[in-house]
């Protein structure tokens, strides 16, 4: 009897364990328009939070159409990111219903005024491509990382810590662009259409598109004879086609100016088959740097 009641004693003054909150970290809900901008928002979020990129792989995202899925997402996400000023259309008039906070990324970046190429029939839309300058890549980083803050203040320091290292990386990138695009002998690219002006200005080159900031817009007879001239002229090597547009018109006028193609990528989304051998932004506008030095026979090849 005495151990049975030392026994009963001690079990009373042990102490309790007290269930625990996990320590497992927050998911902040972000929804990214198309592939740059939820790329930014998944390396500067990290494990914090979970990203939904709206626009399907080797989707237009011009022409994105929201499925009912979609369109409940955006309304539920902590953040979205997108780029304003009808670039994405449906995906603006969707976040115009949220209560949450909505990044329009294009009135937040310093764009000015020689920048804003307006699109063909539409005054109120900027060329879009800011993606494409690395420069302003680190501005939208930049923006998703205070985004980010805002909405879960407690991954202050792991979205400080990731903005930094990928904003770095974009340094090295901008400055690898500037050594090998500084010495070139071609100062001209033509492309499917006009989404490198903001890399063009940058680097201090020119792009002429086949069309123009809207891969949709139909080139005219006169338009292609311009640019089979300017092709012939300039002794420009290649006519660059890309990947969500259809090649057909870039090949012709290839065709009769008696030059090559090739891919240059306006990174609007990668394909699946892409990102699994390891395709992201980086090595992309790597590979894209590759190409302009060839095009634009510089003495500096990346």
């Amino acid at each position: 009897m005495v151990w049975k009641a030392l026994t009963v004693a001690l079990l009373l003054l042990a102490p309790v364990a007290i269930p625990t909150m996990s320590s497992a970290a927050p998911t902040v809900h972000v929804v990214g328009a198309f592939y740059p901008v939820a790329y930014a928002a998944q390396r500067v979020g990290g494990a914090r939070v979970q990203v939904t990129n709206l626009t399907p792989a080797g989707a237009e995202p011009h022409d994105l159409e929201l499925t009912p899925e979609q369109f409940d997402e955006i309304l539920d996400a902590d953040v979205v990111f997108d780029m304003g000023h009808r670039f994405q259309p449906a995906v603006e008039q969707a976040a115009q219903e949220r209560d949450g906070p909505t990044v329009r990324l294009l009135d937040r970046l310093p764009i000015h005024a020689g920048n804003k190429k307006v699109a063909e029939g539409d005054p109120k839309a900027l060329d879009p491509h800011v993606w494409l300058d690395p420069v302003l890549m680190q501005d939208i980083v930049r923006q998703v990382q205070g985004a980010l803050t805002k909405a879960d203040p407690k991954g202050r320091a792991v979205y400080t810590r990731n903005a930094d290292v990928f904003v770095q990386q974009l340094r090295a990138l901008d400055q690898r662009y500037r050594a090998a695009l500084a010495d070139c002998s071609i100062h001209v690219i033509v492309t499917s259409h006009e989404a490198f002006g903001y890399l063009a200005q940058r680097y201090r080159f020119q792009q002429q598109g086949v069309a123009g900031i809207s891969p949709d817009a139909e080139p005219d007879a006169k338009r292609l004879a311009q640019l089979t001239d300017l092709v012939k002229r300039d002794h420009i090597k290649v006519v660059f086609t890309e990947t969500l547009v259809s090649p057909r018109i870039a090949d012709t006028l290839a065709r009769e100016a008696g030059v090559t193609t090739d891919v240059l990528d306006p990174l609007e989304g990668l394909s699946d088959t892409a990102t699994a051998h390891g395709a992201n932004y980086l090595t992309v506008m790597r590979k894209n740097l590759t190409k302009l030095g060839r095009a634009l026979d510089c003495t500096t090849h990346p």
